[in-house]
């Protein structure tokens, strides 16, 4: 959820024996792993049900995102008192098997099993946003849902709420209305809006413990994210931790370090005769230090306290001791610039750069959804090179700033030229005797020590819809030879070979690329990567779509979005915020935007400008529903996912009825009647080979 930034201070928690459960068997629960190598992904961000994080749309990406992340983190997955809702105003907490209670805005209870079972099947883990500060409400102030589950009726009352709650309101409507409300009052930060539970309540302690339980040994995740922790005492995390047996838990305590590292020691349990954290937390100050890197284009600043505050992961920070429990993450739903315009401390450029910094370090690295989608070739070479590098989330780092670059020497060695990673982030021009440089990108570039001796290829196993060119490295000091295969077989010194730093082409799908040093005649450190073809997808076009004069665009509304659409349009190179010059939601239907007719049980606009502004920038929306920021293409047609075709440079063969020839949806002229699937145009009319 989104919230305010506040004053960095230490908040020392007491951790309450008496609330430790008598019942509770004695297990491991050490917050994290220690020497953790996995990477973990945000798998949303803001209004994000509308685009490419629905629990159908991240089951059919399981694939491609389980071969590059261990953990994968999705929003609240519970029926929210709004509709839509990013899930931090939860209602429901246990599934009632009727597809009602998890009938989220990302999808229902079926798709969210398939989702969580898609990914266990691959290896990776599914973290569930758990929001416990405070809970939603039926039909009034303080009236809970009953909820049954494995035979046994779940339910807060409205003694459960916080005497305090929303600042006295709650308890004038209880007092007026002859409810009860709890004797104690909140025991950390209030929200406004929603019902704060007291925590301190057998009742609530009760509800939370079935619910976690609920998660991992029903629904299946493997771990929890906990929001708002600073709205009740450290001492509940651990609690719930010890008596769900979780091994990933993570909180959202959003302060400076020295306060987060108090929430992480407030989460301590006892287990044997030592006291062990059962939580992890986001490291926010090594966002800010990205954040001032980064935006201020001084990379000194990665070296450089954030207000008085070093990074929980960085060895400034009690030598490092805390990072096995360091979340660390550059971007995150609250922080990013939402549709909206709002944000709170939003990365602004160097994206790739950013990146590279955070996955060279040490920490459990949290990709940001956005960025994995922005940036998805370069993120899933960089994570191939931390994890061959063996980079985990306890291992050693040192900086070596300058204001146009910082060098990052990752690994476990004491000596910096025995290190496996080398990351440099920045501008300008380095070199280094004792590493090669195995990937690149814009501001960063990522170097392997020569002791690894390792082929290497730049371009991770995957689907790619043309053909490219990977660039192949020696990860030596004893050569600069390496020998090929494209057919899956074993390279021998007989096989095609080519010197470090040559490229490959690959052209025929699928390819299995095997690359290895060519040392004496023998061949070692044999690296493969498989390609497939990645199949366009053609999205076939409603027959009353036409080419239009002027600026226009179409857009296919989901069918749960009601009347009237709305335009939000602008452009980002001058001062103009909506072209037309409105507030939000923007224009609406009946005005620039007109319904044109039905296609596959969707309602299809047509939105003409009437205005003298050109857009780069377009959204839109129902006014409760919304897309993303979308590219702004003339003509395009649009879904809730984006333009899925362009009909624009088609325009004028509408009008040549006697123009036998065939065009491709671009307008380009075909040697004949084409054999490939897809939308064509003859004789002005669209036809669709299949």
């Amino acid at each position: 959820m989104k919230k305010l930034i506040t004053t960095c201070k230490a908040i020392m928690v007491t951790i309450v024996l008496t609330m430790m459960s008598t019942n509770v068997q004695a297990q491991e629960v050490h917050g994290w792993p220690g020497n953790y190598g996995g990477v973990m992904l945000q798998a949303f961000y803001w209004d994000s049900y509308n685009g490419a994080t629905k629990w159908k749309k991240l089951t059919a990406q399981a694939d491609e995102l389980c071969q590059f992340f261990n953990l994968i983190w999705i929003p609240q997955s519970g029926k929210s008192t709004n509709n839509p809702s990013m899930g931090y105003d939860p209602l429901y907490w246990f599934p009632d098997g009727n597809q009602v209670s998890y009938a989220s805005s990302f999808g229902n209870e079926e798709e969210l099993r398939t989702m969580i079972q898609a990914f266990k099947a691959r290896g990776t883990g599914t973290i569930g946003d758990v929001v416990i500060n405070h809970r939603g409400n039926v039909s009034n102030w303080v009236d809970f849902p009953a909820e049954t589950y494995g035979g046994k009726t779940y339910q807060l009352k409205s003694t459960d709420i916080c005497k305090d709650d929303d600042g006295g309101k709650t308890k004038q409507w209880a007092d007026q209305n002859h409810y009860s409300l709890s004797n104690n009052n909140d025991q950390g930060e209030g929200w406004d809006g929603m019902r704060d539970l007291d925590h301190q309540s057998t009742n609530v302690q009760d509800n939370v413990k079935a619910y976690l339980k609920m998660l991992l040994q029903d629904l299946g995740y493997i771990g929890f994210r906990y929001d708002m922790v600073k709205g009740y005492p450290a001492s509940y995390t651990g609690m719930y931790n010890k008596s769900a047996g979780v091994e990933y838990s993570v909180g959202e305590y959003w302060d400076g370090t020295q306060a987060i590292r108090n929430w992480i020691d407030g989460t301590k349990m006892q287990d044997g005769s030592d006291w062990w954290p059962t939580s992890a937390a986001f490291d926010f100050q090594f966002k800010y230090v990205v954040n001032n890197a980064a935006n201020n284009g001084n990379w000194s600043n990665l070296n450089k306290q954030n207000q008085g505050n070093w990074p929980l992961v960085y060895s400034n920070y009690d030598s490092g001791n805390y990072r096995r429990w360091a979340i660390t993450f550059i971007e995150n739903h609250d922080t990013e610039l939402r549709p909206d315009g709002s944000s709170n401390g939003p990365l602004t450029k160097d994206t790739l750069a950013a990146n590279a910094y955070l996955l060279a370090m040490p920490g459990t690295p949290c990709v940001f959804m956005k960025h994995w989608l922005d940036c998805k070739q370069d993120i899933k070479s960089m994570i191939d090179v931390r994890k061959a590098a063996g980079i985990h989330n306890q291992s050693v780092y040192t900086l070596a700033p300058t204001t146009n670059y910082c060098i990052v020497f990752s690994g476990e060695e004491t000596n910096l030229n025995n290190r496996k990673l080398m990351a440099v982030v920045g501008k300008g021009n380095y070199t280094n005797n004792y590493f090669v440089k195995v990937l690149e990108g814009y501001h960063y570039s990522y170097w392997l020590n020569k002791t690894m001796n390792t082929a290497w290829i730049d371009r991770s196993s995957g689907k790619y819809p043309d053909a490219f060119n990977v660039k192949v490295s020696a990860v030596s000091s004893q050569t600069t030879q390496l020998v090929y295969t494209t057919n899956g077989t074993n390279p021998t010194s007989a096989s095609t070979k080519i010197a470090s730093g040559g490229t490959i082409k690959i052209s025929n799908f699928p390819t299995t690329l095997k690359v290895g040093l060519l040392i004496n005649g023998n061949v070692s450190g044999v690296v493969t990567r498989t390609y497939e073809k990645e199949e366009k997808e053609v999205y076939v076009l409603p027959d009353f779509v036409h080419g239009q004069e002027g600026m226009y665009a179409y857009f296919e509304a989901p069918s749960n979005w009601k009347s009237p659409i709305n335009v939000w349009a602008w452009n980002e190179t001058d001062a103009t915020d909506n072209i037309y010059e409105t507030t939000w939601p923007g224009i609406a239907s009946q005005k620039d935007i007109s319904y044109v007719g039905d296609y596959n049980g969707h309602k299809v606009y047509l939105w003409k400008n009437s205005t003298q502004y050109t857009p780069t920038k377009i959204i839109f929306n129902d006014g409760a529903f919304q897309t993303s920021d979308l590219d702004f293409v003339n003509g395009g047609y649009y879904t809730d996912e984006g333009c899925v075709a362009g009909i624009a440079a088609i325009t004028t063969q509408y009008e040549q009825k006697t123009d036998n020839r065939w065009y491709n949806i671009n307008g380009q002229v075909l040697n004949g009647q084409p054999t490939q699937k897809g939308i064509y145009i003859n004789n002005g009319k669209k036809v669709v080979i299949k």
